[in-house]
């Protein structure tokens, strides 16, 4: 099995991750991976435990967001406090954590080469007929001689997501996002699609 491409299904709800989301050659990151094997139990559980609080927090932001204001205020929640969610998790977790998307909202979520070749990935095994809920990868790259144990769990489109990331958005949440977002890319996913995916980095 080539392990650089091992994808390993989650036990994880769909739900969880289902609304939530937010350059360069892809090899050159796959030349400097030093070993998916070297990857611990533990090191995977912490990962895992990672997104789903990450994802579990900002769930419950957007959806109070939504509550409040509709789509247009949910967006700007989304702005402002996912960045305050990821920023929290290094302390709490020992992660650094983020999202990111081949099609990003945020240009700060734009994705770097590891994290673009495996979206590409993803996205290949979504078409493929894999449940994109069940997409996960792991291993550990060499950054300038640190080792660095990276992970990326991909993030479904789910029917709430559509209100602001579908083909059919409201005028008012449009001009919304092109206020905050002018140079947006995130719009006309179908439920089901990649919406993008958490990435988790921690230097070992």
């Amino acid at each position: 099995m080539n392990k650089s491409f091992k994808m390993i299904r989650l036990a994880m709800a769909p739900l969880l991750a289902a609304c939530l989301s937010g350059c360069g050659n892809g090899g050159e990151s796959k030349e400097n991976a030093v070993s998916e094997a070297a990857v611990t139990e533990a090191q995977l559980a912490s990962a895992r435990q990672t997104v789903q609080l990450f994802g579990s927090e900002l769930k419950k932001a957007l959806l109070a967001a939504l509550g409040e204001g509709g789509p247009e205020q949910a967006i700007t929640a989304c702005r402002d406090l996912a960045p305050e969610i990821a920023s929290g998790m290094v302390a709490r977790t020992g992660w650094e954590t983020r999202r990111t998307s081949l099609k990003p909202r945020n240009s700060e979520n734009t994705p770097d080469v590891w994290e673009k070749r495996i979206l590409a990935q993803f996205e290949t095994s979504r078409a493929r007929g894999e449940d994109p809920s069940s997409l996960e990868f792991y291993e550990i790259v060499d950054e300038e001689g640190q080792q660095v144990l990276r992970y990326l769990k991909a993030i479904p489109t789910g029917k709430l997501c559509l209100q602001c990331h579908g083909s059919e958005i409201s005028p008012e949440t449009a001009a919304r996002i092109a206020d905050l977002y002018p140079a947006d890319q995130a719009t006309g996913f179908a439920e089901g699609d990649i919406r993008g995916a958490f990435s988790l980095r921690r230097p070992l």
